[in-house]
């Protein structure tokens, strides 16, 4: 694969030394007479550039915390920053412009418009950006090109595997050249073997470009991917490793 490289301007003169910092996250929610605590006090910080991952069986709480994370949720109570931006605190309007400006996004059903090709695909995250259509065109080749898929720019979904199509959604989300990308179950709809292929690719953007990668996953072996993982299980028993802070 062609080397990465990243063109993306910095986020201010100085970064402070964490991507994400969780501090004492709690999320409840009323079934019927009783309340469910989803996340009871979770904490945890993740370095700039790392790809991080969050694992977990289904129900304990993984894409919950990345809908908190992104700003797409709000929490009872505890705070999220990303990159000193503390995101809880902002109203909606202030959440859903942090997103379009410095948050990527991949999903595992890839999210793509059927009657649009890959480069349209990839310019359609971009149109909301302060950006010329040129250099929308630029980009979208670019990582295209990044993710192996230079000569395929013109083909529709359609035309694409699944493997191609999850790599269309990853060049979108790098295109963004954001400060943080989040993955909600990437390899979720893939086999095996092409989900570790999408994987590895992911990881070796975050070792090339100047982006962070968090990963929700239901797959405990990705966590021997990542730099750092955080573990969530139904018991509420939080636990984190690989070099993770944790209070």
């Amino acid at each position: 694969m062609a080397n990465f490289g990243s063109n993306r301007a910095s986020f201010g003169s100085r970064r402070p030394p964490a991507a994400v910092e969780v501090r004492d996250l709690r999320k409840a929610y009323r079934s019927g007479d009783e309340v469910v605590h989803l996340l009871d006090g979770v904490s945890f910080s993740i370095p700039a550039g790392q790809f991080f991952a969050i694992t977990g069986v289904s129900g304990s709480g993984k894409t919950t915390l990345l809908n908190i994370m992104s700003g797409l949720d709000v929490p009872t109570s505890g705070d999220v920053a990303v990159f000193g931006q503390v995101i809880t605190r902002f109203g909606s309007e202030a959440r859903a412009a942090f997103r379009r400006d410095h948050l990527g996004f991949i999903f595992q059903f890839y999210n793509l418009m059927p009657t649009l090709t890959a480069e349209e695909n990839v310019k359609l995250a971009l149109e909301l950006l302060p950006l010329g259509r040129s250099e929308m065109k630029d980009r979208a080749a670019h990582y295209l090109r990044l993710v192996g898929l230079a000569g395929k720019e013109r083909r529709f979904p359609n035309q694409l595997s699944g493997g191609e199509q999850q790599r269309v959604a990853i060049a979108r989300a790098l295109a963004k050249q954001p400060l943080l990308i989040l993955a909600d179950e990437p390899t979720g709809s893939l086999d095996r073997t092409t989900g570790h292929s999408i994987m590895a690719l992911m990881r070796e953007a975050t070792a090339n470009l100047d982006t962070t990668v968090v990963v929700v996953t239901h797959d405990a072996d990705i966590s021997a991917l990542a730099d750092g993982a955080l573990s969530l299980d139904v018991t509420r028993d939080y636990a984190a490793h690989a070099g993770m802070e944790v209070s």
